[in-house]
Order: C-alpha cells, then sequence, then structure tokens
C-alpha cells in the first residue's frame, strides 16, 4: 500500500494532509476538508480564523444569514479572498502547496457540512476494500495516469466544484469554457477530475507562461511594439518546418504569432532568417483565415495550411504545416489564430480601449496559454480542446453573439460594479483579473499600471448573467450537434445515389409540374378549359393575391396535423429505390457526358449575350429599327395599362398559345422568331495576352 502511493507520489502529500487537518481546530458546522481549506485560507490572508469568519459574516450578511448555504458560501469567500493573495507571487504555479490548496478547495466545496463529511466518511470506509483490490491490479495498466487514479479515486472532484473554485484563478479557467476544459480534462477519468490530472495540466501551465517570459531574444528580433506577447513559435527544427506559400513561391520559415500579428521569418542562407513578414490581426482589414490545402508551384494537394487573406495584400497567403499523419498542427495554428482575431473583433465590435481592452487581449492570452498546456500535456488532439478558447468558442456556438454581449455587461461590471457583484473597495480602483494575472507574470500588457485589489466576486450559488447566456448557447448547441449527426447519416458518396434520392425527394413537385406542363399543353381539352375559367374567375374577383397565403396555411396545417398525430414519435425513413449499377467506365462516360453538356450550355450562354451586345451596339441597323421600335411599343403598353392588365396578357398568351384553335398560328410565330434570331450575328470576341490590360 505504501509503496503504490510512493510510487506516484501521493504518499508524502497524504501524510501532510492529514497531519495538517488533525492540527486545525474543526469549525462548528464545517467538513473537515472545509475547516482545514479555511484555516490555510486565514493562514495565508494573515489573520485568525475566527476573524476571517467575522469578516464574511460582517461583509455578507445575507449569506451568513441562510444556514443551508452558510458552509458553501463561507469556503467560497475565504477561498476567493486566498487566491486573490496567492495569485499576487510570481511563481505561484509551481509551487505545490499552491496546487494541493485548490484542489482541496473543491473537494470542500462538494463536502462543506459536517453532516455530509460523515456520511461520505462511511462510504468510504465500506469501499476501502474494493479500493486496495483495485490498487494491485492498476500495477499492470498501460497508463500512468490511469494507474495513479485507481491508487486513489475517491479525491476526485465533479464538474460544478472545478467551475466554481477554477475560475478565481484566471490562468487556470475562464468563465466562459471552464466546462469545457474540465471535459477535456476528464476524458478519460469518467467525469471527475483526479488530482494527478489537475497537478499534471497546472505543472504545463507553469511551463508555457515560462517558455513565453523567455522569448526576449526573439521578441527583439521582430520588433514588437510595447504590450505585445509572443504566443507561440513553430518551424523552430527541421522536423517541424513551415513553409510559406504565396502564388507559385514556396519558402520555409519560422513562424510566430503574437497577441497582434503572425510573423513569418524567411529562411536564408547559413540557417538564419531573413526580415519578418507581418501579417496584421488588430485592425479592421477584412482578414479571413480559414483552412485550405496547398502544395508546390500552387498545386492543392495536401489539406495542411492555413490561409491568410485581408484587403492589405494582393493575393492570399498560405501557411503549410507539413506533417505525415493528421492536420493536429494546421488545427491548432488554425485554432490559436482565430482566437486573437476574434479578440481584436469583439475589441472593435463594443469600441473598448484602455485597460478593457488590455483585459480582453490578457483573456485571449490565457485561453491560448490553456490551450498549449492541454495539448503538450495530454496530447489531446485540437479538434477536442478547440472550445476550449473563448472568443473562438462565442463565434462557433449557436448564439455566440449573446455570450459575447454577456461578456461585454460583464467586463462593465469589473469597472463599475453592477449586477450582484459590490463596488470595489473605496480607493482600490478596478481590478481587471486577466490583466492582473498577466502583469504578475511580468508581462507588460497596457501602459497604465495596475493594482491587486480585492474585487467583490459572485459569491452566490446562482449562475451569473454570462454563465446563464454560455448554458443557453451551450444547449442550442447540443441540438446543433444532433442535427449534424443526422446530415452525416444521409449524405451519399457518388453521384447516381445523389440524384436517386433528389428525384425522390423532388417526386411530389415533378407531379404537379407535369400535371400543369399537360394543362398547358391542352392534352385533356376539358380540364384545360376548366382550369382556364377557374383562372380568369380569381383574376377578375381579385382573389389571386390570396394564393401564396392559402399555401402557406396549407403547409402549417399539414405540419401541425402531423405534430398531433405522430405524438413524438420518431420519422420513418424515406424509402429510395437503389439506383442502377454502374462500371467504372460507365460512371466515366457519364461524367463526360455531363460535362459535354455543361460546356454546351455555356456555349449557348455565351452567344445568346453576344447577340444581345450586337443588337445593344446597333450593329446591324436593319434588326435595331425593329428592336427600337418593339421596345417603344412595349413602353407606351407598361404607361397606359396597370401592371395586373400586362401580366394577365402575359399568362393568357403562354397558356392558351397551344390551345385547338391557335395552334398553327402559334407554331409559326415560334418559327419567325427563330428564324429572325438566327440571322443575328454574334459581336466579336478577341482573348487577350497575359500581359495585356483589360479595358
Amino acid at each position: 500500500m505504501g509503496f503504490i502511493n510512493g510510487l506516484f507520489g501521493m504518499g508524502g502529500k497524504k501524510g501532510r494532509e492529514m497531519e495538517a487537518e488533525a492540527s486545525y481546530e474543526p469549525i462548528s458546522g464545517l467538513s473537515s476538508i472545509a475547516s482545514s481549506v479555511v484555516h490555510r485560507c486565514a493562514r495565508i490572508l494573515g489573520l485568525q480564523t475566527d476573524k476571517l469568519v467575522q469578516l464574511f459574516e460582517i461583509e455578507l450578511p445575507d449569506h451568513a444569514s441562510e444556514p443551508e448555504n452558510y458552509g458553501r458560501d463561507l469556503l467560497v469567500y475565504c477561498s476567493y479572498k486566498a487566491l486573490h493573495e496567492e495569485t499576487k507571487s510570481i511563481n505561484y504555479l509551481s509551487e505545490k502547496e499552491f496546487r494541493i490548496l485548490t484542489f482541496d478547495m473543491m473537494l470542500a466545496w462538494e463536502t462543506p457540512n459536517a453532516e455530509v463529511d460523515s456520511s461520505n466518511k462511511e462510504n468510504n470506509n465500506n469501499n476501502k476494500k474494493e479500493a486496495e483490490e483495485d490498487e494491485v491490479d492498476s500495477l499492470f495498466c498501460s497508463s500512468a495516469t490511469k494507474n495513479a487514479i485507481q491508487v486513489d479515486g475517491k479525491k476526485t472532484v465533479s464538474s460544478e466544484a472545478f467551475a466554481r473554485i477554477a475560475p478565481a484563478c484566471p490562468i487556470i479557467a475562464d468563465p466562459i469554457t471552464v466546462n469545457n476544459l474540465f471535459e477535456s480534462l476528464t476524458t478519460y477519468c469518467g467525469g471527475r477530475l483526479h488530482f494527478l490530472i489537475y497537478d499534471k495540466y497546472i505543472k504545463y501551465l507553469e511551463k508555457v507562461v515560462k517558455i513565453a517570459k523567455t522569448t526576449a531574444p526573439h521578441a527583439a528580433s521582430l520588433n514588437l511594439s510595447e504590450g505585445e506577447i509572443i504566443l507561440d513559435v513553430d518551424g523552430v527544427s527541421a522536423t517541424n518546418s513551415v513553409f510559406q506559400h504565396i502564388g507559385t513561391s514556396t519558402r520555409p520559415g519560422r513562424l510566430t504569432l503574437t497577441n497582434r500579428a503572425i510573423y513569418f521569418e524567411p529562411l536564408g542562407v547559413g540557417f538564419s532568417y531573413g526580415k519578418p513578414i507581418s501579417y496584421d490581426l488588430e485592425k479592421d482589414l477584412k482578414q479571413v483565415v480559414k483552412r485550405e490545402c496547398t502544395g508546390p508551384w500552387g498545386a492543392r494537394l495536401f489539406d495542411k495550411a492555413v490561409m491568410y487573406k485581408s484587403t492589405f495584400l494582393t493575393e492570399p497567403v498560405f501557411i503549410e504545416f507539413p506533417q505525415f499523419k493528421g492536420q493536429a498542427r494546421r488545427d491548432y495554428w488554425f485554432a490559436i489564430i482565430k482566437e486573437i482575431l476574434h479578440a481584436h473583433k469583439f475589441v472593435r465590435k463594443f469600441n473598448l480601449s484602455g485597460l478593457k481592452k488590455a483585459e480582453i487581449l490578457s483573456e485571449a492570452t490565457l485561453g491560448v496559454f490553456r490551450y498549449r498546456a492541454l495539448k503538450e500535456a495530454f496530447h489531446i488532439m485540437p479538434s477536442q480542446v478547440k472550445f476550449t478558447l473563448s472568443f473562438y468558442l462565442a463565434e462557433k456556438l449557436p448564439k455566440g453573439d449573446k455570450i459575447l454581449d454577456a461578456l461585454y455587461n460583464h467586463l462593465e461590471t469589473l469597472f463599475t460594479g453592477s449586477e450582484s457583484n459590490p463596488q470595489p473597495a473605496p480607493g482600490s480602483g478596478p481590478f481587471p483579473p486577466a490583466l492582473c494575472t498577466i502583469q504578475s507574470f511580468g508581462f507588460i500588457l497596457s501602459d497604465s499600471a495596475v493594482e491587486f485589489g480585492f474585487y467583490g466576486l459572485n459569491i452566490d450559488s446562482g449562475p451569473s448573467s454570462l454563465e446563464l447566456a454560455v448554458r443557453r448557447s451551450a444547449s442550442y448547441s447540443g441540438r446543433a450537434e444532433a442535427a449534424r449527426a443526422t446530415l452525416e447519416q444521409v449524405k451519399m458518396e457518388d453521384i447516381d445515389t445523389n440524384v436517386t434520392v433528389l428525384k425522390e425527394l423532388l417526386f411530389p413537385l415533378m407531379q404537379i409540374g407535369e400535371l400543369m406542363l399537360s394543362l398547358v399543353e391542352w392534352e385533356d381539352p376539358f380540364k384545360s378549359h376548366v382550369f382556364l375559367v377557374l383562372f380568369l374567375f380569381l383574376v377578375y374577383r381579385g382573389w389571386i393575391r390570396y394564393i401564396i397565403p392559402c399555401i402557406f396555411l396549407s403547409c402549417s396545417g399539414f405540419i401541425m396535423w402531423n405534430k398531433h398525430h405522430r405524438k413524438g414519435r420518431p420519422i420513418e425513413a424515406f424509402q429510395v429505390p437503389p439506383p442502377k449499377h454502374k462500371s467504372t467506365v460507365e460512371q466515366l462516360l457519364t461524367l463526360q457526358e455531363t460535362i459535354s453538356k455543361l460546356e454546351m450550355g455555356i456555349q449557348e450562354g455565351n452567344i445568346t449575350l453576344l447577340k444581345l451586345r450586337a443588337i445593344l451596339f446597333a450593329a446591324f441597323p436593319q434588326t435595331t429599327n425593329k428592336i427600337a421600335i418593339t421596345l417603344v411599343v412595349m413602353a407606351v403598353l407598361f404607361m397606359l395599362l396597370s401592371f395586373k392588365d400586362i401580366l394577365l396578357a402575359i399568362l393568357l398568351e403562354e397558356y392558351t398559345r397551344k390551345m385547338p384553335l391557335r395552334r398553327e398560328s402559334s407554331e409559326k410565330l415560334v418559327r419567325r422568331l427563330r428564324e429572325w434570331w438566327g440571322r443575328i450575328p454574334a459581336a466579336p470576341v478577341q482573348l487577350m495576352k497575359r500581359h495585356e490590360s483589360r479595358r
């Protein structure tokens, strides 16, 4: 037992925890873990425990008067105050005591009361034998992390506890993506967060921040402006090369992303880097960033590139991330570039400046750091953690604009105070948490110095407006994902199958079209006469305008009838007969025939447009005179007659053209028009050379 605990580095921690908990005097009404956390918070704040409890009761009397929530509210109050003090130091992420304390805060949030703690101890004693058996079996598992989880499976926290405590330290989580972050951390933990997973995540966060702080020489070579922070660098080794494609030109180099721009340094002679090329993400240049295929000499061969386009560039730039298998590198860089781009769009949308702008950019910077830590610590594919980026998440989720509005309102509360948050303490000024976190790590993002001051965070157990907006958007997102899953099921691969499905779906409309065609062709004179009389009657009584509303009402009634009689039953599958099987040669011939028909159609369209061009520029006098006279007559008719009368005349002309009384004369008229159109030559066309400009 001790060997297993020592193997995973848990024995010493457990011993210290038990010793610490034994030395602390229990607080009335609180569980042992909650009492331990409150005592440690008081020690961090330099206060007696009784004094800290009195401050809670004085500053938040409404919460102190609620016995059912007293323990949890006291715990949250003490935790927030202690974390505020702890995060003032520069290297708090590297301190194991900090990681243990924050995890214990989450454990205490789940069991804040004494009666809950006693029931949990009984359950733990009942399951002790099973846990010891699992410890022996865990030595033969393939994953060291899974081994440790099996050894100490009881020390886990839920998503609710993580979401309540973690956002109090902005580098660990933020309110928008905290639940998605928890899901990413517990991918292999059954929905509960173990300390080893949490500890590893914080260690890699500290590593990412340390790497970002040691990029001063690289920042000097890029000539970064004040407040510009390097977020990530790629292409520094031969195994992770990066290529820039502009037209048919391809150059290897080093890629750098900051909180304001993308920089590419082409690789020169002697493995030295040339002058960096900057691609702005801050200004409104109508930037477009998307995934693209690229390859040598402009060929679209490999789906491993990010395309950047703006009004400042004459042609788009493709940045390729070569990878033997998959597109993980490309997807990672695409996500963090989009995060910075959307953060600046948010700044421009709400016209933010000064500390407010710096706070938003700090949130985006911390989001990229968290994203990097997840990727490097657990080797999670970017597609699984892309929703841990706040601004990228808001752009992708349905009703994400509501999240951005709520975020702006939340930002206002940081500087003015509203909702359930009290005003800042007198003289302390505003407290932007993300900006203060960035500055505590030694980064300079704003000209204005921001001092740490305790801002009255929301102690209420109820969700804030920002959390409500995220929850509503997430519920819509679940429905959208379910709908997308059905789309993947009905997508067909070959053309013949898709054409067959399309024909079956359009069969009712095709039947209506065939019926209307038979009436226009006067195949059954009686039906055609009845339809003509009915149509004229509707026009005469002025009821023609009710046709479209009646169609809409009929569709609505049909939908409601199906809803009433279906009673929640799933819709039956649409039955489609299988298409005729074709060999590969037959499919190629069909494709060739389709392309030939498309080419002929384009040619006919070009000929028609060229003939109209010849008529418009009076290239042929006789035809020009007839066209001019016809247009004058049409203009007079449109001035003298109402639009309804003209439309009625056109419909009657088209409908009665093939009736027995008019068939012969109509055919002669159509023939004369075709002969006249055939005598009109097309305007000439000349293809220019490549160096000539189009006038």
